[in-house]
């Protein structure tokens, strides 16, 4: 085992520009310490929010910038320190990195509410080196940040469980929808969507996909198990479900409405945003007031929680809807992903793709 000392190099696909385009780029990893476990990258799978980054949608990246959050890989070495993992070991990291280990959210083991979370790209390491993600051939990270993952459960198949699925986990664990009977809502059937109708399902839910178009609606009932599919712009199905739902988990990147949805809750309702959305959304307060109902958010999960819902999907036999592609499809993909042409979740072929064009 040993502990890792010094700097290493590697080699990943990484945006130099709002253009987002990928392509391969040579860096050093941070140096390593007594906490820290070498990861070789398996799987690292597409999130939207990756696509946000890339282009500098938010205002806010730095570039080179090599993003990737649903890591899936093997331990290649750890630090003195490190007891959770070993060398061989298949193990996951996500959009998280660091945290400053002592605030509230910290100590209730919410680290992803902390206020000094470190991003695991387009961020500053405490070494105060940038932080890379996962689309790169290793990675170093923290071992408070890295989840084991149980055997027998398929690597590409987990990627997307690491912020897709604990993404909405989190939120029905926390606000107390977990016991069955509940009926939910999945608003937008993207990798999130998916996501919340496999695992609200798992949970004994009666669930309502609702989508733009009908052309999902095969999918979602025959497929992923829905129990009912409306179409946001017809007003006679939204009116058939109204005040009929204990929450809807809102998956849509982009502004929409928040009116028409807040009245298919019924009374003490939650409407629980997961889509990240750069412009204001509106409603008028009487539709919160007149029935309870609350708006509310959720930031992916906590490690302990991801632990958890990796138990529960691996005891629920589930699996995920995914497109395996080589890394040197990525531009492709992120093309697709922006325009909601895949099912339902790109995973990238780490391990199995040629990183550089000078190897």
């Amino acid at each position: 085992m040993g502990s890792i000392e010094g700097e290493r190099t590697t080699v990943g696909w990484a945006a130099r520009d709002p253009s987002g385009t990928l392509s391969p780029y040579t860096f050093n990893l941070r140096n390593t310490g007594p906490d820290d476990v070498y990861i070789k990258v398996h799987y690292c799978g597409i999130c939207h929010s990756d696509l946000h980054q890339i282009k500098n949608d938010l205002g806010m990246s730095n570039y080179p910038m090599v993003p990737g959050h649903e890591v899936v890989g093997e331990v290649i070495e750890v630090g003195s320190n490190v007891t959770k993992f070993k060398a061989g070991e298949v193990v996951g990291a996500g959009l998280i990195v660091g945290s400053c280990r002592n605030c509230r959210a910290c100590k209730s083991d919410i680290e992803q509410y902390c206020a000094k979370k470190i991003w695991n790209c387009n961020d500053v390491y405490t070494d105060g080196k940038p932080t890379q993600g996962g689309f790169a051939e290793t990675m170093v990270v923290n071992q408070n940040f890295v989840v084991k993952i149980p055997e027998g459960m398929s690597p590409e198949q987990v990627a997307p469980l690491l912020c897709a699925g604990v993404t909405v986990y989190s939120p029905l664990s926390h606000f107390g929808l977990k016991e069955s009977g509940l009926r939910g809502g999945i608003l937008g059937l993207g990798g999130v969507g998916h996501m919340g109708v496999k695992i609200a399902k798992a949970m004994g839910h009666n669930v309502t996909v609702i989508s733009s178009s009908e052309k999902k609606k095969q999918e979602a009932l025959e497929h992923l198990g829905a129990d009912d599919y409306v179409v946001s712009s017809d007003e006679t199905q939204m009116q058939k479900i109204a005040d009929s739902l204990d929450y809807i988990i809102d998956t849509v990147p982009v502004g929409h409405p928040l009116e028409p949805y807040l009245s298919l809750l019924k009374v003490d309702g939650k409407l629980i945003l997961m889509g990240v959305i750069n412009t204001p959304l509106q409603f008028v307060s009487p539709m919160v007031m007149l029935g309870r109902k609350t708006i509310t958010g959720s930031f992916i999960g906590s490690i302990k929680e991801t632990e958890e819902m990796l138990g529960f999907w691996k005891e629920k036999g589930l699996s995920s809807v995914i497109e395996v592609v080589k890394m040197d499809y990525i531009n492709k993909a992120f093309e697709r992903l922006e325009k909601n042409d895949v099912r339902y979740r790109f995973v990238v072929d780490v391990a199995g793709s040629k990183l550089d064009d000078h190897q």
